[in-house]
């Protein structure tokens, strides 16, 4: 990719076109199809007043956002569609099975930090995860099975270690429709006023600008919703990857609740290294679960993942370890933001898609409407925002702590 610096003078360009990305192309204002927010399920890219960026650097980079979990039918007929279906349990993990939990409290207010567990009909422990802020999780069975072998109509849910009543209903893929199953507590314990959030960073060598943004942009991020949360204690931590053979394969700074320690260790790092396509990501999220001080009872918890390739799928042990920490990423609440720069790789797609959805997160991907490097992969999604990325992060970490 071209240095951000460079990109001053097509950033101006394109700060004043106000767009939207329908049906695999991009309309203007005057075209047909063109409508406003209201009007349309595609919504505006940055215009004269979006991104933070100061002097053409900070706030340059654009990204969309696609959250499979909320255009659940969409994700399905990838998954059973002719093209994409390889991808349906390439990486071990099967998402074709899942249970949609609501929990509330008396007065219907969302319960956020409540451990949520699926068991089958013999009480084997299936899935657990965390409701988020929202009061919701998504439970899943079969995740490393091809083909499920447990009958999911005799699943039961437990909330905080208390069995609920009833069998919760399965979503599949063919299901048009979401069924959420909710369930009331008469109290619940509060979780604490703490907020986690790592960046997972790819180091190697294709990695440079991506790495660049982090250190222009990540104080104005952390200082932004610093401003915004006066109510949390925000830590942030990272763990910087690249691949066995290079001269380090994980590097990580530990949560802090100081932002300049964070930024700081960022500047220290630098793209190198990395020789064939694949990286360590596995050991990246083995890593960034086990050694970094994920706090238990925090409000949110939340992982950025930063990168431009995928695991080693032929690798032995890889695809059990990923398995493995993906459960445990679950099991602890916290969600994997996959943010996907550039590359060609589809299954590195879809294996970010899959990191997310069985946490609980959501789906970034960098465009080329910025004009800075070179072509990124058209993401196989719907009608999606254009945003910079800065703004983008800063939106979901608010609406994932608010």
């Amino acid at each position: 990719m071209k240095k951000l610096l460079y990109a001053i003078t097509a950033v101006l360009a394109f700060a004043g076109c106000s767009k939207y990305y329908v049906d695999g192309d991009y309309l203007f204002p005057g075209e047909a199809g063109y409508a406003s927010d209201s009007e349309a399920g595609g919504v505006e890219g940055p215009g004269e007043n979006g991104g933070n960026g100061q002097g053409g650097e900070a706030g340059v980079i654009t990204a969309g956002e696609w959250n499979d979990l909320d255009n659940w039918n969409f994700w399905g007929g990838l998954m059973t569609g002719e093209q994409y279906k390889e991808f349906s349990f390439y990486w071990g993990l099967n998402t074709s099975h899942r249970f949609a939990v609501k929990v509330v409290d008396a007065a219907s207010a969302p319960v956020a930090g409540a451990s949520v567990e699926l068991k089958s009909a013999d009480g084997t422990l299936l899935w657990t995860s965390r409701t988020d802020n929202s009061g919701s999780a998504s439970l899943w069975a079969g995740v490393f099975e091809k083909e499920s072998q447990v009958s999911l109509g005799s699943c039961t849910v437990s909330i905080n270690g208390v069995q609920q009543d009833g069998n919760p209903a399965v979503s599949d893929w063919a299901g048009e429709t979401v069924t959420e199953n909710l369930y009331t507590l008469a109290s619940a314990p509060k979780p604490g006023n703490n907020v986690d959030i790592a960046f997972i960073v790819d180091a190697t060598g294709s990695m440079g600008d991506e790495i660049d943004f982090l250190k222009e942009d990540l104080m104005d991020i952390l200082n932004t919703v610093g401003q915004k949360q006066t109510s949390r204690s925000i830590y942030t931590g990272t763990v910087f990857y690249r691949d066995k053979g290079d001269d380090y394969v994980t590097r990580t700074s530990a949560f802090t609740t100081d932002i300049s320690k964070t930024v700081n260790f960022v500047k220290k790092q630098s793209a190198s290294g990395g020789g064939d396509w694949p990286e360590a990501v596995h050991t990246a999220l083995e890593v960034a679960v086990n050694e970094l001080q994920w706090h238990g009872d925090a409000y949110s918890k939340l992982a950025f993942m930063v990168l431009d390739a995928p695991a080693h799928h032929d690798q032995q042990g890889v695809i059990e370890s990923m398995q493995a920490s993906i459960e445990k990423y679950s099991r602890m609440g916290i969600k994997i933001i996959p943010v996907f720069c550039s590359s060609f790789s589809k299954d590195c797609e879809f294996m970010c898609r899959q990191f997310a959805i069985l946490t609980g997160g959501t789906y970034v991907f960098l465009t080329d409407d910025s004009q800075v490097g070179g072509e990124h992969v058209e993401a196989s999604v719907g009608q999606y925002q254009v945003e910079h990325l800065n703004d983008l992060i800063v939106r979901l970490i608010d609406k994932y702590i608010s």
